[in-house]
């Protein structure tokens, strides 16, 4: 396959695929990043070095987002840090919709090999995973270290830590010039739901989740973000021995943004006047920066 090709086809990008495999307790989902990606990106002149990383959050983003079934709730992934050449980094998705932004010392990001590690990039920090229900009005956050070779090992902690869920992440990412693409998969073994037994998702040995972790350990990056190979037909490469894989139909996924003059006058609403006087520039309005998009709003209020 010719790199080139793959970044110009992008027919088989954004989309989320969900599939269970009953017998073995487990869920998943796979993603693959196009357009979508580039779209966000572009907001900034990012290096490529974190390009990458954005790349992956995104990608890590969307894949724990679509376990989401509350509609209009929203997964907020968040990493903080100093002394690295990273210091923030946030992104966000709720029903189907993609954004997020890294803010870098370009001088420090400068000296950073490619392929470098998550101290290396961020030096010592937290990410914060927030899942907010809107049907119910309730708020989950985890927070755990920004430790391990990557983002994705650092949210496979987050599971085992927080919610004691058995997970397998693998992140793709590949770029060529102004082009990038990237893919992901997630893996659970999840419980039974049954009161008063056992839940199966507190043992990380449990055969059958050793069983599906080595399946699924043997994608190839190559795999994630290869246009030609639907998600459909790789779920169905590395379970094709199992007596059953479900899958649902493909989700697609946008750019969103909520920089709109009507979402920023709602939030400045509820700033007293006084407060709202010393923003106002000699026009009556109050500029708002939107960091998603990289767009200055001027917003009468």
């Amino acid at each position: 396959m010719i790199e080139d090709d793959l970044l110009r086809d992008d027919t088989g990008f954004d989309r989320v695929l969900s599939f269970t495999v009953p017998a073995r307790h487990v869920r998943g989902r796979m993603v693959r990043l196009g357009p979508v990606l580039e779209t966000v990106l572009s907001a900034h002149d990012y290096p490529k070095v974190v390009k990458h990383v954005l790349a992956e959050a995104l990608v890590l983003t969307a894949l724990m987002g679509s376990l989401l079934k509350d509609e209009n709730a929203q997964l907020t992934f968040q990493a903080q840090a100093e002394g690295g050449a990273v210091d923030l980094l946030v992104c966000d998705y709720r029903n189907g919709e993609l954004r997020g932004y890294l803010r870098h010392d370009p001088e420090m990001v400068g000296a950073l090999e490619e392929d470098c590690s998550l101290e290396t990039m961020f030096g010592k920090g937290f990410l914060a995973i927030t899942f907010d229900l809107a049907t119910s009005g309730e708020r989950y956050q985890g927070i755990v270290p920004l430790e391990g070779a990557s983002l994705a090992h650092a949210c496979e902690s987050y599971f085992a830590q927080s919610e004691q869920l058995p997970t397998l992440i693998r992140i793709a990412v590949r770029s060529n010039g102004p082009r990038c693409v990237a893919g992901g998969m997630l893996v659970q073994h999840f419980p039974d739901g049954e009161e008063g037994r056992e839940r199966l998702h507190v043992k990380e040995d449990h055969p059958d989740w050793e069983h599906v972790a080595i399946l699924s350990g043997t994608v190839q990056a190559a795999e994630l973000v290869d246009p030609v190979l639907t998600l459909e037909e790789l779920a169905w490469r590395l379970f094709h021995e199992e007596s059953e894989v479900r899958v649902e139909p493909l989700l697609p996924l946008s750019r969103g943004c909520r920089c709109t003059v009507e979402h920023y006058r709602s939030i400045l609403s509820k700033f007293p006047e006084d407060q709202l006087e010393d923003m106002r520039d000699d026009d009556g309005h109050i500029p708002v920066d939107c960091a998603f998009c990289s767009k200055v709003l001027r917003v009468p209020a």
